[in-house]
């Protein structure tokens, strides 16, 4: 025969013996032993072999037959899997690979105690099946049962030293316990058997991101992806990792992982890892080279230098396209460029990677709500460019591209009465989308909300007032969950301790989300919960309008809005079986009371989850806001914007420490933080 490495002939041994080709095994460990007589894993291996009743065998049995059933386990035809495993058993009892497999079947469909129930029937007729062992250590953690679960898990290892799957599996179960240390033991262990094993390097990646060796979780996450380039686990996961790290050395590959985890739309929040996609930039682009640009004297020469190096860092154009840049060198620098190309625009021709770059900045400072600083003599030179665009238009010409997107970056493109006359080239077609067509969409949007009770109460109107006009937060893409869940998983994920465990049977909660904004909160929980169905209210119908466009965009289904406030909840006449309601109470005239009208619309031995302000952690920002009232300043964007650049130049402690918060980079943001009509800590 061919020879084989050790760990080959084992594999293909257990292939043979899960096909009920024992003697097919047998031969094999025998060669094996002969080739490697010193081997304790062929030893061991062959020694179970041996032990095993071949009664529980049939010789009526095809050897087709577990081909098949794997067959349906991998297209995930559970049922169907099921079905012909349960009367199989009834002609061929003995055989325990039939009911490892009518356990695996069990489990896929969320029955685990049968599942736990087949497994024992498999370990019974063998009990030196490893497999089994491991199968249902997986069942027993879906059920909580962390010290069984373990227990199975070493058993699986104990009789198969060389399990890479089970190894992997114990870590899992450790990690769940606590125990991280010995975790990160068992995953090395399994990467060092098997060292393709995806699953391993991203489960090592999570518990190094828990110890905060964040480095380190992402080199694990990055073999993870280089192995598996789509493994949505290892984006999704790489992200914690990523909002704790600011880069001092180039990493080869990340920024091609951080343009793919951004393309995925749901698996990150982009303002979360801005901050450190920057810091990475900065050490592996041109990016630093350029940040002190108003010291360049040849303005036209190293503009078309400057952009079209600034054009080619691919991570760079993704961020200023999806999020507010958190990093003021970095607005420095495209706050000079946007100023230097409105300057030089109408004689500014064409060059590769120019129209690229304006795209992404019109698109950064939409999103910002042009939160940045512009001069007088950009005020000037921004009215003669609407005035040549007007003639332009007036003359039955487009204007270039060039100049629509110059402008787009001082004020959205819907501004302008004739934007309507606009033909929407590629080269444009993103600022269009994003400046026109979708505030047009929730401009529709806004008429088929419901109303429940029209707002009377003063506060309530104020604050719906400021967000009527800023809509708080702007956002492109956000982080969803992997996949939704029962409440029970949720709860057990989130280690939440209760008193009355009926909660935990609700399959199809109703679920409750007061104050949405946005939506950001809305759909996060619409696609947490399995079988949910929800209910956002807000006092703005920008926010809801904004909200609405997004779930609808995403496809989400279980999610209803209504205009509200929290104070007339009770006439919604409804239970809900979850209540949610963060950054919101915090915002009423009497908080307690809008926190009884809640409790109110919550059912006996229902969840309820509530974010409110930190007197504590929030000292820096009740200082500042008491500095804006003693000066006067108002919440108009030009007041807003002085002040902000008053932060920026001092030297205070509480000013240098506003600028960490992300929400100082966008309009909207920073009037929810600094300027907002009502709050309490």
């Amino acid at each position: 025969m061919k020879k084989l490495t050790i760990d080959q002939a084992l594999i293909k041994a257990k292939s043979h013996i899960n096909k009920n080709e024992i003697k097919e095994a047998e031969n094999l460990y025998k060669e094996s032993l002969k080739q490697y007589p010193n081997n304790l894993r062929a030893q061991k291996a062959f020694a179970n072999l041996k032990k095993l009743n071949h009664k529980n065998f049939s010789k009526n049995l095809p050897n087709e037959t577990f081909d098949q059933l794997i067959k349906l386990y991998n297209e995930g035809r559970y049922e169907l899997l099921i079905k012909k495993t349960q009367k199989l058993l009834v002609q061929f009892p003995k055989v325990f690979m039939f009911w490892n497999i009518l356990g695996a079947s069990l489990f896929q469909i969320g029955s685990y105690t049968k599942a736990i129930e087949a497994y024992k029937n498999a370990i019974s007729l063998n009990p030196n099946y490893a497999d089994a062992f491991n199968n249902m250590g997986a069942a027993l953690r879906e059920q909580g049962k962390l010290d069984e679960t373990i227990e199975a898990y070493k058993k699986a290892v104990l009789l198969e030293p060389q399990h890479a799957e089970a190894l992997n599996n114990l870590g899992v179960a450790l990690k769940d316990k606590g125990n991280l240390y010995d975790a990160l033991k068992f995953y090395r262990n399994a990467i060092r058997l098997k060292p393709s094993f995806v699953d391993a390097y991203n489960n090592l990646g999570n518990v190094l991101q828990e110890i905060g060796k964040f480095e380190e979780s992402i080199e694990a996450f990055k073999k993870a992806l280089v192995l598996k380039p789509n493994y949505d686990k290892s984006y999704f996961n790489i992200v914690s990792s990523l909002k704790g790290t600011i880069f001092k050395k180039p990493i080869p590959g990340l920024q091609k992982i951080i343009i793919a985890l951004l393309d995925k739309k749901t698996f990150v929040r982009p303002q979360d890892i801005t901050s450190s996609s920057i810091s990475l930039l900065k050490v592996e682009t041109k990016l630093t080279k350029y940040l002190n640009l108003q010291n360049i004297s040849d303005k036209k020469f190293k503009l078309k230098e400057v952009i079209t190096d600034l054009s080619s860092i691919d991570l760079l154009i993704k961020l200023m396209s999806v999020s507010p840049i958190t990093d003021l060198e970095t607005e420095k620098l495209l706050i000079n460029l946007r100023a230097i190309l409105l300057f030089s625009i109408q004689d500014l021709s064409y060059f590769p990677g120019l129209l690229k770059f304006q795209s992404a900045l019109a698109l950064q400072c939409f999103t910002n709500e042009y939160i940045y600083n512009q001069t007088k003599d950009e005020e000037k030179a921004l009215l003669l460019l609407e005035k040549a665009v007007i003639k332009t238009i007036n003359n039955n010409i487009q204007p270039s591209p060039q100049k629509i997107l110059c402008l787009a970056s001082y004020k959205p493109i819907n501004y302008y009465k004739w934007s309507s006359s606009l033909i929407v080239s590629d080269e444009i077609k993103d600022v269009i989308t994003r400046q026109i067509s979708e505030p047009a969409e929730e401009a529709k949007l806004k008429n088929s909300l419901s109303l429940l009770e029209n707002i009377t109460d003063k506060v309530s109107s104020k604050v719906r007032k400021q967000y009527e006009i800023k809509p708080y937060p702007r956002w492109i893409n956000l982080r969803l969950d992997l996949k939704s869940q029962y409440i029970s998983k949720v709860m057990l994920e989130n280690k939440l301790i209760i008193y009355d465990d009926k909660i935990k049977e609700i399959k199809s909660p109703n679920i409750l989300i007061a104050g949405c904004g946005t939506g950001q909160h809305s759909i996060d929980t619409a696609t947490r919960f399995k079988n949910a169905k929800v209910l956002a209210v807000d006092l703005s119908l920008s926010s809801l309008s904004y909200a609405k466009r997004k779930t609808e965009e995403l496809n989400i289904k279980n999610l209803d809005y209504m205009q509200a406030d929290i104070l007339d909840l009770r006439k919604v006449n409804k239970k809900f079986d979850i209540v949610e309601s963060v950054g919101v109470l915090h915002h009423m005239e009497e908080p307690i009371k809008g926190l009884r009208v809640l409790k109110d619309c919550l059912k006996p031995g229902g969840l309820m989850k509530i974010g409110l302000y930190s007197e504590l952690a929030r000292q820096h920002i009740f200082e500042i806001r008491k500095e804006i009232s003693k000066a006067g300043l108002s919440s108009s964007n030009s007041d807003m914007r002085l002040f902000r650049n008053k932060l920026i130049k001092s030297q205070t402690k509480n000013h240098k420490l506003i600028l960490k918060s992300p929400d100082f980079y966008s309009m909207s943001s920073l009037k929810d933080l600094l300027f907002h009509v009502q709050e309490h800590r």
